[in-house]
């Protein structure tokens, strides 16, 4: 499932060698956009996801795992993103420990 939002999305191999990292970066078109607009799409970024995940089939159960990751990080930021006080500039790199969810990440990359 294609995934289109304000963010890169990517899983990569932790530098010390301890499981998995998923990385998240603003678009540069996005960071570019005034603040109350990048609350605004990242909110509707946030609904998307939410109607994609209702409308995964039950058999592609990879997909809608990574959504489902995907999903409580976004809504997790969403409040700091309407605020501000989150440095879209950065990137986010976020550990994972348990296979399963990198499997779910890969698979879901992997098609967009």
């Amino acid at each position: 499932m294609l995934i289109e939002g304000p963010l890169r999305i990517s899983v990569a191999e932790a530098t010390d060698g301890q499981g998995w990292v998923l990385v998240l970066a603003f678009k540069p078109e996005f960071q570019a956009l005034d603040l109350p607009v990048q609350g605004e799409q990242f909110k509707q970024y946030l609904q998307g996801l939410n109607g994609d995940i209702e409308r995964a089939a039950a058999d592609d159960d990879h997909n809608r795992a990574g959504m489902l990751i995907i999903q409580q990080i976004v809504e997790q930021l969403l409040p700091h993103v309407e605020a501000g006080d989150l440095d879209i500039a950065e990137s986010i790199i976020i550990q994972i420990q348990q296979n399963s969810q990198v499997v779910a990440l890969t698979d879901l990359l992997q098609q967009t």
